[in-house]
């Protein structure tokens, strides 16, 4: 897909501002928004300014789309931006960081870290022109002074193979052999096994152990290997909770 071709994407959660979040998308010429707004309706003050922050757009000809999460869970936030930039693969992302609040300025800034592989997104930050401080029937600031842009260093995620083994012990309820690991890691092509059918099983525990297990336990710190009995069991570590929040 050519330059020409891709669509100009602005991703921003929606707090108590109106203008941080309607003046960019107009002025960078955006051809669709998605708010992110709080999961909870019944603990959400924000719905007024969702409503004047979509009538406006929507009067300029811009797209208004909506993606809910929860604004106080750090991961939600990540996935939130990380389900976003998986549908508008092949488009520009512009990622709002000044129009909700400091969590979700953190969650959205380390989202662009993780998830620019193609270059396609583009944090910034809006200086408001003028601030009223917080009146939750009023926007905090009005008009806007200047747009930086920031740029978005990387933070590394495992790859592909990692994230879908990751998917696997999850699916197990966070606990499975490495004999059942090794069975599945194969038929869903995760680990290929290259031996004569005798060697079968050995080549598979090899292939299981240099190219899932040792990278998830020694290089990411995302599962345990524990011996019960006669087997021994993947489970996940903390890290690797964690991880599954937002990579899954």
């Amino acid at each position: 897909m050519d330059r020409i071709s891709k669509l100009r994407i602005h991703i921003a959660p929606v707090g108590y501002e109106v203008d941080r979040v309607v003046l960019p998308a107009k002025q960078e010429k955006a051809d669709r928004v998605w708010l992110l707004l709080h999961e909870n309706k019944n603990e959400d003050k924000s719905d007024p300014f969702t409503t004047k922050i979509t009538n406006q757009l929507e009067k300029l000809g811009i797209e208004v789309k909506q993606e809910e999460h929860n604004r106080r869970d750090l991961f939600n936030i990540i996935r939130s931006i990380k389900n976003i930039v998986e549908k508008e693969k092949g488009n520009e992302v512009f990622v709002n960081l000044a129009s909700g609040s400091k969590i979700q300025a953190i969650g959205t800034m380390m989202a662009c870290m993780m998830f620019n592989d193609n270059k396609n997104i583009h944090p910034f930050y809006v200086e408001a022109k003028t601030y009223r401080g917080v009146d939750a029937k009023q926007p905090i600031s009005t008009g806007i002074k200047d747009i930086q842009d920031v740029p978005p260093y990387s933070i590394k995620i495992p790859e592909e193979k990692l994230i879908y083994a990751l998917e696997i012990i999850k699916k197990n309820n966070g606990k499975i052999t490495k004999k059942e690991m090794a069975v599945i890691s194969e038929e869903k092509n995760i680990i290929t096994v290259n031996a004569q059918e005798e060697n079968h099983s050995m080549a598979r525990f090899a292939s299981l152990d240099k190219n899932i297990i040792q990278p998830l336990e020694e290089q990411w710190k995302f599962i345990n290997i524990e011996k019960i009995g006669r087997n021994r069991w993947i489970t996940l570590t903390q890290e690797g909770k964690n991880a599954i929040e937002f990579l899954l």
